[in-house]
């Protein structure tokens, strides 16, 4: 402990390390759910076949669930302007449908 101390006041970085992954390599060194890809990309890739999934990444986006792990973050935002693209093209195919006559 006197080492980083020392090191500190000389102006040097000092590792910051977290309690259960010290021998590990750091905070980040555990793998992300979902297959290793993290519940935002997943969601993307599943929002394909069942939409719904980008509207519930969306909700972890707004709710800053990506505060528990910043690798989340991309993934959610992805999902989120997936959401908001199919929203938006749903309410023009909606509409066309309803004022085309049909």
């Amino acid at each position: 402990m006197n080492a980083n101390l020392e090191e500190q006041k000389k102006g040097k970085y000092v590792l910051i390390r977290d309690g259960e992954d010290s021998e590990l390599g750091g905070l980040f060194y555990k793998p992300l759910p979902c297959f290793g890809c993290g519940i935002g990309w997943f969601s993307f890739l599943l929002g394909f076949f069942f939409p719904i999934a980008w509207y519930v990444a969306t909700f972890l986006y707004f709710i800053n669930y990506y505060r528990r792990d910043p690798r989340e973050r991309s993934g959610l935002a992805a999902s989120a302007i997936a959401a908001l693209i199919f929203s938006v093209g749903l309410v023009i195919t909606v509409l066309v449908l309803v004022f085309s006559g049909r």
